[in-house]
């Protein structure tokens, strides 16, 4: 047998290949630096293609690191969290019937973060998934701090004066957002009265903005939360802390980075507010029973044309060549918009004006020394959202918001298929695809008899964003579930795990069709 050293080199020679990542390694900050030379992305279908290489000792390896279904489950239920939605919540019956989430950590600690809130002074539910990179900062301040400043954008001329008032007279506030959140989900206290007072501040503006009676916009409201707090981001770090922590603090969020998938739902209406490469897609029911992806999201990265020529326009031509390089902006990051990444939008001077005067740990960190090459005319990022609309119906039967490492796991249109499937217990019986691969009829056999047994086994998962993870990390080449790869990439070492997959966050809404039919006819007569 193989010591634990000789397993973990055959491994990685299994795994070796070109990596993909968000941001170089060379830029990472102090908490991920132990892990900078893994921080990689997943390559696609990596371990099929190196089925071939495997030898008797490696597969004799890779058995030792197998995990039992139990310590398989275990895994992928640890941060599964379900919300059922009443029926009437008070002030109108809900187009949204509940939603459920889960998280699979590739990094660590995991870069992504989730949120989920009810808005209790106007109508709605805010569902957001945040893909950090460069360290879990800046995705950690997202998931507190946005929601609240799409609510307050959304809030009245009178409701805002009236927390104003409260404030002032210090009277309690009425709460804005119900928060939906597992356990592990945390906020960071020490921040609290920091992030306070910049929100207040926002709202304070709006007040001499906005007049008695007027109606806030939805689309506008959610334009000017995400490009007010990533400001207040900048200006946070740029005018620092007392507090020597709180400094620090407000310097990672800064000069790490996330991107943004937020959903705003208030009846049939539906607001997708994108930033970056996490992706919202809707699963349409077909008369026949099957189902549709509907992409409601743009992926803003070099595979999107028009994001491509957004950034070239924005900068003179004698950068043409320079600002996107290797489909990276200026050679560096993968998503073309994010919050934070100060990095990509100050100025050199302003740069080196704040660190200079930042505690010391930022000093002894290479990322807040290194300036993006090429970097002439910033900022070469925004955190501008992208904004869709669409109006619910009937046959819209659920909507999904994953990170990236869901979307480089699973074609949209799989993830569809096999969400419809979980939720309506109908399992499409397309015609068996091998995928140009040689079977015996052995292996066919088994084959068939697993799409059979999946039926009964259809419900080994409660929470349907746990079945969609179980499919993303499990899938092998035939579209199923192999139970043997799934425990290997589950019990891939820490420092192995990031060089194959990325971290998964999934949120999975449900509608009710008959309330939405209902909603969608009063609107008509």
């Amino acid at each position: 047998m193989l010591s634990a050293s000789s397993a973990m080199h055959v491994t990685s020679q299994l795994l070796r290949g070109l990596p993909r990542t968000k941001i170089l390694a060379s830029t990472l900050l102090p908490c991920q630096q132990h892990q900078s030379h893994l921080a990689h992305r997943p390559a696609s279908r990596r371990w099929q293609s190196h089925q071939h290489l495997r030898s008797y000792q490696t597969a004799a390896v890779l058995r030792s690191y197998i995990l039992t279904p139990p310590q398989v489950n275990s895994i992928l239920k640890a941060n599964e969290y379900s919300f059922k939605v009443p029926e009437f919540d008070g002030k109108n019956v809900s187009a949204i019937m509940g939603f459920e989430s889960n998280q699979l950590p590739a990094n660590a600690p995991i870069e992504d973060r989730r949120s989920a809130a009810t808005c209790l002074q106007t109508r709605g539910m805010l569902l957001g998934v945040f893909d950090g990179h460069a360290g879990c900062a800046c995705a950690q301040a997202l998931s507190e701090r946005l929601f609240y400043y799409i609510a307050v954008s959304l809030l009245p001329h009178d409701t805002l004066c009236e927390l104003e008032a409260a404030v002032e007279s210090g009277r309690a506030l009425s709460p804005i957002l119900q928060w939906h959140k597992h356990p592990n989900d945390y906020f960071s206290k020490e921040a609290q009265m920091l992030y306070f007072s910049s929100l207040r501040t926002y709202w304070q503006e709006l007040i001499d903005l906005t007049s008695p009676g007027e109606i806030p916009d939805t689309r506008e409201a959610l334009l000017n939360a995400f490009k007010r707090l990533d400001n207040d981001i900048s200006l946070e770090a740029q005018v620092g802390d007392p507090n020597a922590f709180l400094h620090y603090w407000v310097l990672r969020v800064a000069f790490s980075g996330a991107t943004a998938c937020v959903a705003h739902i208030d009846g049939s209406d539906l607001f997708i507010a994108n930033a970056g490469d996490a992706r919202a897609v809707l699963g349409v029911q077909e008369e026949d029973g099957s189902f549709s992806a509907h992409t409601l999201s743009n992926d803003h990265s070099a595979q999107n044309e028009e994001e491509v020529s957004r950034i070239r326009g924005e900068h003179p031509p004698s950068e043409r060549k320079t600002v996107i390089r290797q489909d990276r902006l200026l050679g560096l990051l993968m998503p073309f918009r994010a919050f934070g990444d100060v990095k990509f939008k100050w100025s050199i001077e302003l740069q080196k004006r704040v660190l200079e005067s930042g505690p010391d740990q930022l000093h002894e960190n290479e990322h807040t020394k290194f300036i993006p090459p090429n970097y002439h005319t910033p900022p070469y990022l925004t955190a501008e959202p992208e904004i869709t609309y669409h109006k619910l119906r009937p046959q819209d039967r659920f909507m999904v918001i994953g990170s990236d490492g869901l979307w480089e796991t699973l074609h949209r249109q799989e993830v569809v298929r096999v969400v419809g499937e979980y939720l309506t217990g109908v399992h499409q019986r397309q015609p068996l695809k091998v995928g140009g691969y040689r079977v015996t009829l052995g292996q066919m056999q088994g084959l068939l008899e697993e799409r059979k047994a999946r039926v009964s086994s259809a419900f080994e998962d409660y929470n349907v964003a746990t079945h969609l993870m179980r499919h993303a990390v499990g899938n092998n080449e035939f579209g199923t579930v192999d139970h043997e790869r799934l425990s290997k990439m589950l019990s891939l070492p820490e420092e192995l795990a990031r060089m194959y997959r990325d971290d998964i966050t999934i949120i999975i809404s449900q509608f009710n069709p008959h309330v939405i039919g209902a909603q969608r006819q009063e609107g008509q007569s």
